[in-house]
Protein backbone atom coordinates (compact mmCIF):
# COMPACT_ATOMS: atom_id res chain seq x y z
CA UNK A 1 0.00 0.00 0.00
CA UNK A 2 1.50 3.56 -1.34
CA UNK A 3 0.37 6.59 1.27
CA UNK A 4 0.60 9.66 -0.54
CA UNK A 5 1.82 12.65 1.76
CA UNK A 6 -0.74 15.20 2.51
CA UNK A 7 -0.89 18.02 0.68
CA UNK A 8 -0.15 21.40 1.46
CA UNK A 9 -2.63 23.62 2.22
CA UNK A 10 -1.42 26.21 -0.61
CA UNK A 11 -2.12 23.01 -3.12
CA UNK A 12 -6.06 23.67 -2.76
CA UNK A 13 -5.93 26.82 -4.41
CA UNK A 14 -6.05 28.13 -7.89
CA UNK A 15 -6.49 31.52 -9.02
CA UNK A 16 -7.89 32.51 -12.44
CA UNK A 17 -9.30 35.65 -14.53
CA UNK A 18 -12.86 35.76 -13.60
CA UNK A 19 -15.58 38.22 -14.70
CA UNK A 20 -15.97 40.67 -11.71
CA UNK A 21 -19.48 40.89 -12.33
CA UNK A 22 -20.46 36.98 -11.92
CA UNK A 23 -22.71 36.70 -8.78
CA UNK A 24 -19.43 35.06 -7.22
CA UNK A 25 -17.51 37.88 -7.81
CA UNK A 26 -19.66 40.58 -6.12
CA UNK A 27 -19.98 38.59 -3.25
CA UNK A 28 -16.55 37.98 -2.81
CA UNK A 29 -15.96 42.31 -3.36
CA UNK A 30 -19.22 42.50 -0.69
CA UNK A 31 -16.90 40.23 1.84
CA UNK A 32 -13.88 42.56 1.45
CA UNK A 33 -15.75 45.86 1.70
CA UNK A 34 -17.35 44.65 4.42
CA UNK A 35 -13.97 43.43 6.11
CA UNK A 36 -11.74 46.40 5.58
CA UNK A 37 -14.95 48.78 6.45
CA UNK A 38 -16.11 47.20 9.45
CA UNK A 39 -12.36 47.15 10.62
CA UNK A 40 -11.85 50.59 10.05
CA UNK A 41 -15.92 51.70 12.17
CA UNK A 42 -14.44 49.58 15.18
CA UNK A 43 -10.84 51.38 14.85
CA UNK A 44 -12.15 54.97 14.77
CA UNK A 45 -15.85 54.53 15.85
CA UNK A 46 -15.43 51.57 18.30
CA UNK A 47 -18.41 49.72 16.52
CA UNK A 48 -19.45 47.90 13.43
CA UNK A 49 -20.69 49.80 10.33
CA UNK A 50 -24.39 49.58 9.97
CA UNK A 51 -25.58 47.69 6.95
CA UNK A 52 -27.16 51.03 5.61
CA UNK A 53 -23.25 52.60 6.23
CA UNK A 54 -21.50 49.10 4.23
CA UNK A 55 -24.23 49.38 1.28
CA UNK A 56 -23.97 52.89 0.60
CA UNK A 57 -19.85 52.83 0.97
CA UNK A 58 -19.98 49.82 -1.30
CA UNK A 59 -22.05 51.38 -3.91
CA UNK A 60 -19.48 54.52 -3.53
CA UNK A 61 -16.87 51.74 -4.03
CA UNK A 62 -17.25 50.42 -7.76
CA UNK A 63 -14.99 48.10 -9.20
CA UNK A 64 -16.37 48.02 -12.64
CA UNK A 65 -12.95 48.92 -14.52
CA UNK A 66 -11.57 45.39 -13.44
CA UNK A 67 -12.12 44.82 -16.63
CA UNK A 68 -10.06 43.82 -19.92
CA UNK A 69 -8.27 45.19 -21.64
CA UNK A 70 -7.32 48.20 -18.89
CA UNK A 71 -7.47 45.57 -16.05
CA UNK A 72 -8.89 42.33 -14.33
CA UNK A 73 -10.38 40.29 -11.43
CA UNK A 74 -9.08 37.60 -10.19
CA UNK A 75 -10.80 34.64 -8.21
CA UNK A 76 -9.03 32.20 -6.24
CA UNK A 77 -10.24 29.28 -5.34
CA UNK A 78 -9.64 27.04 -2.51
CA UNK A 79 -11.46 23.35 -3.30
CA UNK A 80 -13.18 24.84 -6.24
CA UNK A 81 -14.89 27.47 -3.72
CA UNK A 82 -14.50 30.96 -4.43
CA UNK A 83 -12.69 32.20 -1.21
CA UNK A 84 -10.31 35.33 -2.64
CA UNK A 85 -10.01 37.91 -4.80
CA UNK A 86 -7.70 40.87 -6.42
CA UNK A 87 -8.17 43.56 -8.65
CA UNK A 88 -5.56 45.13 -11.10
CA UNK A 89 -6.17 48.37 -13.22
CA UNK A 90 -4.05 49.69 -15.73
CA UNK A 91 -2.64 53.42 -14.61
CA UNK A 92 -0.21 53.94 -17.16
CA UNK A 93 1.69 52.10 -20.25
CA UNK A 94 4.06 50.32 -17.50
CA UNK A 95 2.11 50.70 -14.71
CA UNK A 96 -1.07 48.75 -12.36
CA UNK A 97 -2.67 49.17 -8.95
CA UNK A 98 -3.32 46.42 -7.04
CA UNK A 99 -6.91 46.67 -5.26
CA UNK A 100 -9.29 44.51 -3.64
CA UNK A 101 -6.98 41.66 -2.28
CA UNK A 102 -9.24 39.92 0.03
CA UNK A 103 -8.99 36.15 1.58
CA UNK A 104 -11.68 34.89 3.68
CA UNK A 105 -11.00 35.21 7.68
CA UNK A 106 -11.56 31.38 7.40
CA UNK A 107 -8.78 30.70 4.98
CA UNK A 108 -5.95 32.91 5.97
CA UNK A 109 -2.72 31.05 6.70
CA UNK A 110 -3.77 28.58 4.09
CA UNK A 111 -1.13 29.96 1.13
CA UNK A 112 -4.16 31.62 -0.36
CA UNK A 113 -2.24 34.95 -0.25
CA UNK A 114 0.82 33.52 -1.65
CA UNK A 115 -1.07 31.94 -4.42
CA UNK A 116 -3.19 35.06 -5.34
CA UNK A 117 0.09 37.61 -4.94
CA UNK A 118 1.59 34.99 -7.45
CA UNK A 119 -1.52 35.51 -9.65
CA UNK A 120 -1.39 39.04 -9.68
CA UNK A 121 2.36 39.59 -10.68
CA UNK A 122 1.79 36.70 -13.90
CA UNK A 123 -1.57 39.16 -14.55
CA UNK A 124 0.16 42.38 -14.58
CA UNK A 125 3.02 41.19 -16.62
CA UNK A 126 0.62 39.63 -18.99
CA UNK A 127 -1.00 43.40 -18.87
CA UNK A 128 2.15 44.71 -20.44
CA UNK A 129 3.18 46.19 -16.67
CA UNK A 130 6.61 46.42 -15.29
CA UNK A 131 5.54 47.98 -12.06
CA UNK A 132 2.66 47.25 -9.14
CA UNK A 133 1.48 49.58 -7.00
CA UNK A 134 -1.01 49.95 -4.30
CA UNK A 135 -2.47 51.79 -1.46
CA UNK A 136 -3.54 50.58 1.75
CA UNK A 137 -4.50 51.30 5.17
CA UNK A 138 -1.76 51.04 8.37
CA UNK A 139 -4.19 49.09 10.47
CA UNK A 140 -4.80 46.44 7.65
CA UNK A 141 -1.09 44.88 9.01
CA UNK A 142 -1.51 41.50 7.91
CA UNK A 143 -2.17 42.91 4.03
CA UNK A 144 0.89 44.93 4.87
CA UNK A 145 3.12 42.05 5.71
CA UNK A 146 2.17 39.96 3.31
CA UNK A 147 2.98 42.49 0.80
CA UNK A 148 6.44 43.54 1.84
CA UNK A 149 7.06 39.57 2.01
CA UNK A 150 6.54 39.25 -1.76
CA UNK A 151 8.71 41.78 -2.73
CA UNK A 152 6.72 44.95 -2.06
CA UNK A 153 8.56 48.50 -0.64
CA UNK A 154 7.64 51.65 0.16
CA UNK A 155 6.84 54.03 -2.16
CA UNK A 156 5.98 57.87 -2.13
CA UNK A 157 1.97 59.02 -1.96
CA UNK A 158 0.95 58.15 -5.71
CA UNK A 159 -2.58 58.53 -4.80
CA UNK A 160 -4.83 60.91 -1.87
CA UNK A 161 -7.92 58.64 -1.50
CA UNK A 162 -9.27 58.89 2.07
CA UNK A 163 -8.28 55.55 3.25
CA UNK A 164 -4.70 56.22 1.65
CA UNK A 165 -2.17 55.90 4.41
CA UNK A 166 0.84 53.95 3.16
CA UNK A 167 1.19 53.28 -0.81
CA UNK A 168 3.39 50.36 -1.95
CA UNK A 169 5.43 49.16 -5.33
CA UNK A 170 6.79 46.37 -6.83
CA UNK A 171 9.43 46.27 -9.62
CA UNK A 172 8.26 43.48 -12.12
CA UNK A 173 11.49 43.41 -14.20
CA UNK A 174 15.29 42.46 -13.57
CA UNK A 175 16.02 41.12 -10.21
CA UNK A 176 13.05 42.01 -8.84
CA UNK A 177 11.11 40.29 -11.07
CA UNK A 178 13.58 37.21 -10.61
CA UNK A 179 13.81 37.01 -7.00
CA UNK A 180 9.45 37.39 -6.42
Amino acid sequence: MTISPPRASSDLWTVTAEDVTTIEALALLRDYYYDVANRYYRLHLGREGTREELESGLADSPSDDLVPPQGLFLVGRYEGAARSCAGLRRLDATTVELTRVFVRPELRGTGGGVRLLAAVDEAARALGAERIVLDTRLDLVEARALYTRHGYREIPAYSTGPYAQIWYGKELTGRAAQSG
